[in-house]
């Protein structure tokens, strides 16, 4: 094969290749509709990828197709708004993203979001009003236990689930049943009190 055919096949092969990047670029930048001539199957339940799920949510009927393997942590987030619980360490380590089924607490970043079918959600949204504050709302700002606050959301439903628990009678019995729950800043003194001053005014469950 001569040097001139080499540099032909190689100016072919280039051009193409330049061509075929230059279509694979625009399609990235059209509309989804105009980049396939038939729509993708959707997934369906029959084949396990979503899900049908029917819950109340701080007492609000609420009901979602979700992926089956979705975490209850980002469906509250990414499909319903309610951004309280936060997202720390997604993986059960830190409180963060705390929530209460069935009036029982729970880690949201754990929690298959298809096992609320059927069952009460509670997050911080829901336990009170900026005119009527939950006792726990208040005594975190009385004792002012926050600093960043972004673990704060966390730390008051397991503050409210450790009351309902009755493990809320000694210091030392609040800081066994809250360790569960990170305080990056350090605001842990604050939230012991918090706790104390809070617990006689909610009820046991």
């Amino acid at each position: 094969m001569s040097h001139t055919h080499d540099r032909q096949f190689l100016e072919i092969t280039r051009r193409q290749v330049l061509e075929a990047g230059t279509i694979v670029s625009v399609s990235g930048l059209l509309p989804v509709a105009a980049q396939a001539q038939a729509p993708s199957p959707q997934p369906t339940r029959e084949n396990g990828a979503t899900v049908q799920v029917s819950f109340h949510v701080n007492g609000q009927p609420s009901a979602l197709e979700i992926d089956a393997r979705a975490s209850l942590l980002d469906m509250l987030r990414e499909r319903l708004g309610l951004v309280g619980a936060k997202k720390g360490c997604d993986h059960g380590q830190c409180g963060a993203c705390t929530v209460h089924i069935d009036g029982r607490r729970v880690a949201s970043c754990l929690t298959l979001a298809a096992k609320v079918d059927g069952r009460d959600v509670t997050t911080i949204e829901g336990i009170g009003r900026a005119d009527a504050l939950h006792p726990m709302q208040q005594a975190f700002i009385d004792h002012d236990a926050l600093q960043c606050g972004y673990c704060t959301p966390g730390q008051i439903m397991a503050a409210i689930a450790c009351v309902k628990e009755g493990h809320a009678s000694t210091p030392e019995e609040i800081r066994e049943y809250m360790s569960g729950n990170i305080c990056r800043c350090g605001a842990y003194v604050g939230i012991v009190a918090a706790i104390a001053q809070a617990a006689p005014l909610i009820e046991r469950s």
